[in-house]
């Protein structure tokens, strides 16, 4: 997947759709604890600041991508501190490199906890990747190989992380297009323990799971099954490229029919969580993209009153 970076956006008012019920904790003895559902949400993107403030859209929440929102004393940060008085706001970020070899960049972290504590946001989600090493960056989500030492590894450091946003880490699947041979585990196996060991959450893209299925010829449903569903606590829906022997996690494209249907799964396996439609090129006009919220509003209402029978038996 490519970093995406959006525009700057335009001063103004925001708008009050609903709020959160409560927000994401931990315990006193520092077990995870279900996060609340934030209802359906979009990404925050710059050329739609516009329309938020003309139209004040009923939508539960925005997310955005951390990285952008950064530097305090900015127009785009005035923007995002406007925005959130009026909705939740939920930090994804791009860059903690979780999985890499490199020493954690505590100054990120740092930057990273006083915009988390600036917007109150519930959690804080990235992916379980690396984005470089020996201080190269190379701007894109690169895969792990799923080992026992791998798995030690980022558990220590989900663990470090968390401690230093003092909020809960949810950790995203990101989408892949090789595998390692030295791999012992599943990705599904590597996320649940994942989850479990380093007492944090899960952000499961449904798209990912979808791509990574087809390229890497698994079964979906397989994964969507071995998670640990108490454990998410955020939901990524999106649009791919299909290049015929291979799927591209490109953002560019509505969801299409396959991943609706992982999601009415996954809403059955979880109960619902937060969910997000992602779109970072080619944005249509935002009631489009509203449109599509609304859809999956639709279906996990109607998984949730068990309409249309229950799949995971």
């Amino acid at each position: 997947m490519r970093v995406p970076c959006d525009g700057p956006g335009a001063p103004g008012a925001a708008v009050t759709p609903g709020k959160a019920d409560g927000t994401a904790t931990r315990t006193a003895t520092g077990a995870w604890s279900a996060t609340p559902h934030l209802g359906f949400g979009l990404g925050l993107r710059g050329p739609h600041i516009p329309y938020i403030r003309a139209h004040r859209p009923p939508v539960d929440f925005f997310e955005i991508i951390s990285e952008n929102y950064l530097e305090p004393r900015t127009d785009r940060r005035r923007v995002l501190d406007e925005i959130a008085e009026r909705y939740p706001i939920v930090l994804h970020g791009v860059s903690l490199s979780i999985g890499s070899t490199d020493p954690l960049d505590l100054g990120y972290l740092r930057r990273l906890k006083r915009l988390a504590d600036a917007v109150d946001t519930p959690w804080v989600s990235d992916h379980v990747c690396w984005t470089g090493v020996l201080g190269v960056h190379t701007h894109d989500l690169l895969p792990l190989p799923f080992t026992e030492e791998s798995l030690r590894h980022v558990v220590r450091r989900a663990r470090t992380v968390q401690e230093a946003l003092e909020r809960p880490l949810v950790l995203e699947n990101p989408s892949s297009y090789v595998e390692f041979r030295a791999s012992t585990l599943t990705e599904w196996e590597f996320l649940g323990r994942l989850a479990e060991e380093a007492d944090c959450g899960l952000l499961l893209d449904v798209n990912n799971v979808h791509v990574s299925a087809v390229n890497h010829g698994y079964d979906p449903e397989e994964y969507l099954k071995a998670l640990p569903h108490d454990r998410v606590a955020h939901m990524h829906l999106a649009g791919h490229t299909d290049h015929g022997t291979h799927l591209i996690d490109t953002h560019d494209a509505e969801v299409p029919d396959p991943v609706w249907g992982l999601y009415r799964l996954a809403v059955e396996l979880t109960g619902g969580a937060a969910t997000v439609i992602e779109r970072d090129d080619s944005l249509p006009p935002f009631p489009v993209l509203q449109a599509e919220l609304d859809k999956a509003r639709v279906l996990a209402a109607v998984c949730a009153a068990g309409v249309g029978g229950d799949r995971r038996d």
